[in-house]
């Protein structure tokens, strides 16, 4: 009899303390993509990765025009030149292609690259932002909101953090 009023005992403590620790968690969340895109560092950040983007596009481009216009012209003169003549350039034109082609995928690699360092150098100064705002609001969780499924309105604090990133962050370099 002894053991069931502890065990009961045990077990109604428990619940009481585990109802009021669940009371005195505060949480929220925030849009990580709406601050990456709203911010003015994140703005700077796009831009230049939309600007690095569309110079590596252009070369490529050019690079195409230039081995197709090589590719022309050397059927046109597959009548004229020797058989021989003919397999040095092409030859030549195919490790042209290679090259480029390696070239081409450096490019890519360093602009993969560098948004990579681009968006870990921004979650590094949110990481600052986010743990300053949630200290000041007692906040103990502040969650994704790509991995909430559903949650009150007021519990979104993606505006709060905006502005106090705005505030704190002005740029990000990335090397």
């Amino acid at each position: 009899m002894k053991k069931n009023f502890l065990k009961f005992a045990v077990i109604f403590c428990c619940l009481i303390f585990f109802k009021y620790a669940y009371a005195q968690e505060k949480i929220a969340f925030i849009d990580l993509n709406f601050i990456f895109n709203n911010s003015s560092a994140g703005k700077e950040l796009n831009k230049k990765i939309e600007n690095k983007t569309k110079k590596l596009n252009s070369e490529f481009k050019e690079i195409k025009e230039k081995i197709d216009n090589e590719k022309q012209n050397l059927s046109k003169q597959k009548n004229v030149l020797s058989k021989e003549e003919f397999n040095k350039k092409l030859v030549q034109l195919e490790n042209d292609i290679k090259n480029h082609n390696l070239s081409i995928s450096k490019k890519q690699d360093d602009l993969a690259q560098y948004k990579s360092k681009a968006k870990a150098e921004f979650s590094n100064q949110l990481k600052i932002v986010l743990a300053e705002y949630s200290q000041k609001n007692s906040i103990d969780m502040i969650f994704r909101k790509e991995n909430v499924l559903i949650g009150k309105n007021s519990l979104d604090v993606t505006n709060g953090i905006l502005d106090l990133f705005n505030k704190s962050v002005k740029k990000i370099s990335v090397q």
